[in-house]
Formats: structure tokens, sequence, C-alpha cells
């Protein structure tokens, strides 16, 4: 009876740990999400037209490592606002790129609302059915290899084809670690960061986003 007892306690617990992390997940993704957005316009409105790709790189990971040292500390919070609007603003380029073409603001419109939707939709699969999604790890790991391999062939062979397919690969990848990473905070207690929950599946959502504006690109012949 007792050991019965213990582990109601323990479930429990470990229950409200899971919803206290998806609160804080959830507001934070929601507040860099509209920072990004911020940024995203600044770039747009201060014209910027390209975004050199080792400042990116550099930029980009070197602000993420830093997330992931500070996670931990009050700082996490400033690194993850320094990183989400560093992305965001790298997104301006690509923004005004699309602006230029004829139904450009068609495109990036419907690329947003697929994007929510999406993100929408697969949470819910998570959070409604409480699956367990970790099997998917194994699949993320093989599938950010590829993907990545693939992104550097598409750069040097500049086969548009590829560049479709490295696209669909992305949404799918992006798919998996939504799904992944909201199934970790249900069923994993040891899940409770929720900063790094948060840029998981702020990177999640900002590749969705751009492959799936790359793809309608590519559809519409523009």
């Amino acid at each position: 009876m007792a050991y019965q007892d213990t582990h109601v306690t323990h479930q429990q617990s470990r229950s409200v740990s899971a919803n206290k992390t998806l609160r804080n997940t959830y507001g934070l993704l929601a507040m860099t999400l509209l920072f990004s957005a911020v940024t995203a316009g600044a770039a747009v409105a201060l014209g910027v037209q390209q975004m050199n790709i080792l400042v990116f790189f550099i930029g980009a990971y070197g602000l993420m490592f830093l997330v992931h040292k500070t996670a931990n500390s009050a700082f996490g919070l400033l690194a993850t606002f320094a990183f989400t609007g560093f992305m965001g603003f790298t997104l301006g380029p690509l923004l005004s790129a699309y602006l230029t073409l004829p139904n450009g603001a068609q495109l990036i419109m419907t690329a947003l609302g697929m994007t929510g939707l999406t993100f929408l939709g697969l949470s819910a699969v998570a959070l409604v059915t409480r699956k367990d999604f970790s099997f998917l790890s194994n699949f993320l790991l093989a599938g950010a290899i590829v993907l990545v391999l693939a992104m550097l062939a598409s750069i040097f062979l500049q086969i548009p084809g590829l560049s479709l397919m490295v696209s669909a690969g992305f949404v799918l990848f992006s798919a998996a670690a939504i799904l992944y990473q909201t199934s970790e905070i249900v069923h994993r207690a040891g899940e409770t960061n929720y900063i790094l929950a948060t840029i998981t599946l702020y990177v999640s959502i900002y590749n969705l986003f751009v492959s799936l504006l790359s793809i309608l690109g590519i559809m519409s012949q523009d």
C-alpha cells in the first residue's frame, strides 16, 4: 500500500512538473517568436539584402552554444532572446527577396499560416494522445546527418530538384522534432529546462517556416 501511495505521489509530482515546464516553454516560445518577427521586420525596413554565410554560422551556433551554457542561470533568458533575435534578423534578406515577387507577400503569409497550423496540430497530437515519441530520437540523429550532407550538396551542385528535396526533408525533420520535444516534456521527468525546450521548438519552427516558404516559391515557379 505504501509503495502504491509513493508511486501515485511520484506520478502526480511528475505531471505537475511537466505541466509547469509546458506552460513556461510555450510562454517563452510565444515571446521569442514575437521578438523574432520584430527583428525580421527591422531587417526588412533597414533594407538588408544579404547575410554573409560565415556571419550566420558564427552567430547562430555561437549564440546557440551560449544558450546551452547559460540555460540554468538567469543569463539563459538573455541568451535565448539574443539567439532568436539574431535568427529573426537573418530572415530579413529572404523576406525582402520574396516581397519583390508579384505574389511574394501571399507566399510569406501562406507559409506562416501553414507553419502555425502544423505546429499546433503536432503539439495537440503529442499532448492529447500522450503517446511517447522517444523512438524518433534515432530518426532525428540520422536525419540531421543526411540533411546536412544534402544541404551541402545542394549548395555546390545547384540542382533545383535537390533543393526541393532538402526543403521537404527539413519539413519532415522539423515535424518529428516538435513531436519528440513535446513528448520529452510530457514523459521525461528530467526534461524540466524550459529554456532548452524552447530553443528546440523555436529552431524547428524556424526551419519549418523557411522550408515551407522555399517549397511554395519553387512550386509557384518564383
